[in-house]
């Protein structure tokens, strides 16, 4: 896995899972796939890997396995805090324990932390680009001038936590990399409609199966709000399992 910089970390807030449902969701998952951890006590110059063992919700307290330095050990204890990193589905996920303590655990000596009252999430859009699907379509409302067409909807191609591909049937939009369109509704079905401003990053010409041409653009979130980039990754995830519930035959 890669260092962390400072720089990163301040950047990764709006990836923030403040849920304590989805934290504990999410570390069973890492527990259940038996990701390995990486525990950074003092940064990248003193950490170890580890696995997390358990997840208990009810006592608020997950479970790690010990490193193999009894002096590495007494120092994950007597840290106030760690910093943990691993990954879920191809997911980089941060998060921070607090009072370490060993503890017994299936007839050996484990250690204990409380859970984590926020995680990180790390989405990105090289990872997680989503297909939307046609049954079910995601739009895009954009107010353009009257001349143009006014409130005009759009459909979506693809949705990720960085940003969206947008189809543009009848060339409506100025395609202009650069070009930034304020105030834009994406309604995201079951989820809830998102508010945010769309910078054009690049624009391709397509030719459909019936020769007719539209134009996809591919789009990024400007200054997303945390509560509205929550609301798109909600719905990115829900995509996720109807797709792995169809290739399970469910």
């Amino acid at each position: 896995m890669q260092a962390i910089t400072d720089a990163e970390l301040a950047s990764w807030r709006n990836y923030e899972v403040g849920s304590r449902r989805e934290i504990v969701a999410l570390l069973c998952q890492i527990s259940e796939k038996r990701q390995l951890v990486r525990l950074m006590i003092r940064g990248e110059g003193d950490a170890c890997v580890t696995s997390l063992l358990a997840v208990d919700a009810n006592s608020g307290t997950i479970v790690l396995d010990r490193s193999i330095s009894r002096e590495q050990n007494a120092r994950i204890v007597g840290a106030d805090k760690v910093v943990c990193e691993t990954a879920l589905d191809k997911i980089r996920i941060l998060f921070n324990l607090q009072g370490l303590r060993e503890t017994d655990f299936e007839g050996g000596l484990a250690l204990a932390a409380d859970l984590p009252p926020t995680l990180i999430r790390l989405q990105r859009r090289e990872f997680y680009r989503m297909t939307t699907p046609v049954t079910n379509p995601v739009r895009a409302t954009i107010t353009l001038p009257p001349e143009l067409g006014g409130a005009s909807v759009f459909p979506l191609a693809d949705i990720s936590c960085g940003g969206v591909a947008m189809l543009d049937n009848k060339h409506q939009l100025n395609a202009a990399i650069g070009t930034s369109y304020p105030g834009c509704r994406i309604d995201l079905p079951e989820i809830g409609p998102v508010t945010t401003t769309l910078l054009v990053r690049n624009a391709i010409e397509l030719t459909l199966l019936n020769d007719k041409t539209t134009r996809r653009l591919g789009c990024q979130f400007l200054d997303i709000s945390r509560a509205n980039l929550a609301a798109v990754q909600r719905y990115i995830t829900k995509l996720e399992r109807e797709r792995n519930a169809r290739l399970a035959g469910h």
